[in-house]
Parts: structure tokens; sequence; C-alpha cells
């Protein structure tokens, strides 16, 4: 079984645990079914988080698709497949209603700013032809040689003029205030849009999109300046454990806490603690080398080991597993991440609550991205 299956596998089962009779773990999956594993565990983990889909039941559902492919024999494939593409086509719909939603709120906003404006310099322009036409007037007057029309038309061009300029300050300071507090409004609309489109929706750290961002960000930085750069991937120990027996409450509970555990260990503006799946995490450690990364690793752990999440009746403990991989020379974001994600999988499989760090490998130009 392909690597990523069995990883995806575990993480269904729980540590290979019985359901049913029947445990998850299949001795073979034809390709078409693996394919759609492949599918479900990458929609899965981008998600969004909609006012009547929160992303930890539309995940639930997703799971509980996977395990009928894993469990399902090929007479009942079609059944599921077609539960599947029900599910998946209203859920796509749900998505893109929120997204436009917020989508055409904003845009009202910009529409009413340039609304505002637009009236504002309309009536700018009216001024300004009235005040053309009255120079046309004085020069008519002047061009007829009658001092009694000179005399009237310079009162009533420089009264036009006078008046013109106290409204136009009048209207530009109003002008400015009512900008400045729109433009606060809609700074505030695109911070919101941001942190929306930036931050995980349950636990506020960034999500995958922003992660894989960031890693693009700092892969270029390394190309140029070859700092060193250090990328943590870990997820919580037994997880699917603490839903079963504590309920998927408290398991977001646990998911929060776990956030704000990692933002303590890694404190500094640069370490960006990103939500990269169900309970997978990645940390970027720009500037640190290895030998840092494990000291970092070390302060997590030991952390995780002395907590308890208290909520009501219920205490939860819980601990995490890590794999530490820093950028190599020639190497592409791809194998970076992979290296990473391996030294993971080797943490949970030697036993949990540790790190490990990965492998060095020969690399070549033809590696890079």
């Amino acid at each position: 079984m392909k690597k990523w299956l069995q990883k995806f596998v575990d993480q269904l089962d729980g540590e290979s645990k019985k359901q049913g009779g029947k445990e998850l773990t299949p001795v073979e999956i034809p390709e078409d079914r693996a394919t759609l594993l492949f599918f479900i565990d990458t929609y899965s983990k981008h998600l969004i988080e909609t006012d009547t889909s929160p992303v930890r039941r539309v995940r639930e559902a997703l799971d509980e698709f996977a395990k009928s492919l894993l469990q399902q024999t090929d007479d009942g494939l079609e059944k599921t497949l077609f539960r599947l593409r029900q599910f998946f086509a209203s859920h796509r719909i749900e998505e893109y209603t929120y997204v436009q939603k917020n989508f055409d709120e904003f845009r009202r906003i910009i529409w009413d700013l340039i609304e505002n404006l637009s009236e504002d310099l309309s009536a700018e322009n009216s001024e300004d032809l009235h005040l053309s036409e009255s120079v046309h007037l004085l020069r008519e007057a002047v061009e007829t040689n009658s001092i009694e029309q000179i005399k009237s038309q310079s009162r009533e061009f420089i009264n036009s003029y006078i008046k013109m300029h106290e409204k136009k300050q009048d209207r530009r300071t109003r002008r400015t205030e009512s900008v400045k507090r729109k433009l606060s409004h809609v700074k505030k609309q695109l911070v919101d849009a941001n942190n929306t489109m930036r931050l995980d929706h349950l636990t506020k750290a960034y999500n995958r999109k922003c992660f894989e961002e960031q890693i693009r960000q700092q892969w270029n930085l390394f190309q140029i300046g070859h700092q060193p750069i250090s990328l943590l991937m870990l997820d919580i120990d037994f997880f699917k454990r603490i839903n079963d027996t504590f309920g998927h409450a408290m398991g977001d509970i646990v998911l929060v806490e776990c956030v704000k555990m990692l933002k303590e260990v890694f404190p500094r503006e640069i370490d960006s603690v990103s939500r990269i799946g169900g309970e997978e995490f990645a940390i970027l450690l720009p500037d640190y080398q290895i030998e840092h990364a494990i000291k970092k690793s070390e302060e997590a752990l030991k952390k995780f080991r002395g907590e308890t999440i208290i909520d009501k009746d219920m205490q939860v403990k819980f601990t995490i597993s890590i794999g530490i991989a820093q950028v190599m020379e020639n190497e592409s974001i791809e194998n970076w991440m992979k290296r990473a994600d391996a030294a993971l999988y080797d943490s949970k499989k030697s036993g949990r609550d540790r790190y490990t760090v990965a492998a060095h490998v020969q690399l070549n130009k033809n590696n890079v991205a």
C-alpha cells in the first residue's frame, strides 16, 4: 500500500481500531478507489467554513465516505459514489454562495465610496462651470467699456469666486472626514477578508493556503540569501480517540488550545504556525539551524506533556509528534515537505510524543522546483 494511503487509513482508523467487526486497513485498494480517497483527503484539507456547514461537520461526513470506500464491496460502491456526488455538489453550492455573499457585501461598500466621491466631484464641476460663466460675463463687460457693467460684473465675479472657494473648503473638509471614515471601514473589511482567507476559522492559525504561500516565500528567500530555514510538521497523537471518547466539541477545544500552546513556544512574529489538516500543523522557522529547531521541539513536547485541558467535568491530556527538516541546497519545496512529513511519520510509528530529524539526501539541480 502506498505510504500516503496507509497514513490516511491510520488517521481514519484511530490506530487501526476495529469498527463493526472489520478493520479499515485493506490488503489492497484498486487504483480508482485510491484516487477517490486522495480526492477526499485533499478536499478535506481545503474546506471553507460557512455559516451553515462547519468544517468539522463536513470533515466528519467526508471521513465516513472514505471509510465506506475502504470497506464497501463492489456491489455497494455505486450507491456510495452516488451519495458522494450529491454531498459534494450540495456543499460546493454552499461554499460558492458563502464566498459570493461576502464578495457582494465588500463590493457594495466600495461602490458606496465611489458614489460619494462622484457626487462631490460633480458638485465641484458644477461650481467651476458657474465661475466660468461669471468670468465670461466679466470679459463681455470689459469689452463694452461700460464702467457700471464692469463694476457690477466685478462684484458678481468676486462674490462667486469667494463663495466657491468657501464651499470647496467646507466640502473638502467634510469629504476628507467622510472619506477617512469610509476608508477606515473598507480597510477593516479588507483586513477581515484577508484574515478569513488566511486564517483557519476554528484555531486562528494560518490555513493551508497561507502556509503554501509562506513556504514558497521562505524558499525563494533561501535561494537568494541561503539563510537556514527549518520546517516542523506535527500532529496531535491519538486525536481521533479524543473525539471518540470526549466528543467533537472537546476535540475542537483541544485544537484551539494546541495552537495557543504552539504560539507560546514559537512567539516570534516570523514563526508561522499553520493548520494544514485536521489535527496536522506546520511551523516555519526562518534563521533556525537544525539544532535550534530541535531545542524548540523539545520545549514544545515538554509543554504539551505538562498541560491538561479542562472543560466542565472533562479533563484531557495529549501529546504531539514532530518531524523536523532544514531546507537543503538544490532542494525543491515538495522534497523539503516530504522529508519533514516522513520524519513525522517515523515519530508516530516509533512511539509518538517525540521528534524525528529528517534524513539528508544527495540532491542536484534537477530537484529544484
